[in-house]
């Protein structure tokens, strides 16, 4: 006889064990999904966000950088913009095109050797005929040339931050090494020596003397680009402080001066150059080298390099502005009433007739035009409508700050007074430390 045994009826804690595992596979599995769906999202919403970082350009002189080949150069002596884009297979009836086309942004006579430049090709290198050519004449500005269409070239200029900086040394050889053990750039030397020019005597400079100076340095994309100007200075010399403070007054007009308010300039520069040396001077009596005969010369020669600036010697107004078979390119300032100054054998000039000008402008380059048998400049000074010997001259000093103004100008002196205290001299002994923090007050 066969049994046959009845299924037992599930009991209720078994009933819901099953459900309640039911559903938390369920849980699981729906989890799992989801994050498996997540993350593939999140690989594609990386790469896309990848993609489109790609994407963005590099940008520089107006132009996606990333999208060309780049040749950069540097202008060579004696070369020109013509051989160089001939040098790439621009022929010259396109290089004249695009000169006709940009003289309102570009003068290819005005490239110097030293400047840089950028050639751009397409990144096809069976390409080799450029398509942009750059140039930068100095730190902040740039022209951009399309070679192909030349009417859509552009000039521009990158943004300029500005930094205030101190240095302060003490001399033991000369400025310049001083300033360049301290890492600070050596072209303030030159301004200091500008700023004291009438002061003084850089050639006379002891060991023991000591400087401080607060300046402001400009940059271009991070990189430093020099000092762009001197904003008080204090200068130890021949047991004697010597101050300057450059301030601006109401008409904008900025010059330095003393802590008393008194200019530190002279209404003339001592030469029309900056680095220079004499080779005839102011003589009633002299052999001509050219024409062989005993004549007067009533100026001074400054010998100096082809292209070197001449400057403005005084501020005035040009009264001349011309070409002479002697005198070659040449130009004329009246200063006022009393003063006027010649400058002759000019490269090219760079100011026209009727344009003010300022002291230490540049008004034009040195050249051998006219009567001369090399390189230089013939500075001739005539005072109450007498050429005189301006080498033996006795210049007043240039306006002091104006009356008006004297309290802001103090203001602004004992705020640089304040600065110039703080800074510290590197290896000064405490007597020499001593000296230094004791400052004038400015008076009356």
């Amino acid at each position: 006889m066969k049994f046959e045994r009845k299924p037992s009826p599930l009991s209720p804690r078994f009933f819901w064990a099953m459900i309640v595992a039911l559903v938390a596979g369920l849980a699981i599995a729906i989890y799992v999904n989801m994050k498996i769906l997540h993350r593939s999202k999140s690989v594609q919403t990386d790469s896309t966000a990848m993609q489109q970082v790609k994407a963005v350009p590099v940008m520089r002189f107006g132009l996606p950088v990333d999208s060309f080949r780049i040749v950069s150069g540097t202008i060579r002596r004696n070369e020109f913009f013509s051989t160089i884009l001939n040098r790439y297979g621009i022929t010259p009836v396109q290089i004249l095109a695009i000169r006709r086309q940009t003289d309102s942004i570009f003068n290819p006579r005005q490239i110097r050797a030293g400047d840089s430049y950028q050639l751009f090709f397409s990144p096809d290198t069976s390409l080799h005929i450029p398509l942009y050519f750059v140039y930068q004449p100095d730190p902040t500005h740039y022209v951009v040339l399309n070679l192909q269409h030349p009417e859509q070239s552009y000039s521009g200029d990158f943004p300029v931050t500005s930094k205030i900086q101190t240095v302060s040394g003490v001399i033991q050889s000369s400025l310049y090494e001083t300033l360049d053990d301290r890492h600070a750039s050596p072209a303030l030397a030159q301004m200091m020596a500008e700023i004291y020019a009438w002061t003084i005597d850089f050639f006379s400079i002891q060991p023991g003397d000591w400087f401080k100076v607060v300046y402001r340095e400009n940059f271009v994309e991070g990189r430093s680009i020099g000092p762009a100007r001197i904003l008080s200075a204090e200068f130890y010399h021949g047991g004697e402080k010597f101050f300057a403070f450059y301030y601006q007054d109401s008409t904008g007009k900025g010059n330095y001066y003393d802590e008393n308010g008194k200019s530190l300039r002279k209404a003339f520069l001592k030469a029309p150059l900056k680095y220079f040396r004499i080779t005839s001077r102011y003589s009633l009596n002299r052999f001509h080298p050219i024409q062989h005969v005993w004549k007067a010369h009533l100026g001074t020669d400054y010998a100096a390099p082809e292209g070197t600036p001449i400057l403005a010697t005084g501020d005035g107004v040009v009264i001349a502005s011309t070409y002479s078979r002697f005198n070659g390119n040449y130009l004329k300032i009246r200063h006022n009433a009393e003063y006027t100054t010649q400058y002759l054998h000019m490269s090219r000039r760079a100011v026209r007739v009727g344009q003010y000008v300022r002291q230490g402008q540049v008004i034009g380059y040195v050249g051998h035009t006219g009567l001369a048998t090399g390189p230089h400049v013939c500075y001739r000074f005539w005072k109450n409508g007498v050429e005189v010997d301006p080498l033996k001259q006795h210049f007043p000093a240039a306006n002091p700050v104006p009356a008006s103004e004297k309290q802001e100008f103090s203001s602004w002196v004992e705020k640089q007074l304040a600065v110039l205290n703080q800074i510290s001299l590197p290896g000064a002994d405490s007597a020499t430390v001593t000296a230094a923090a004791s400052h004038p007050a400015p008076q009356g």
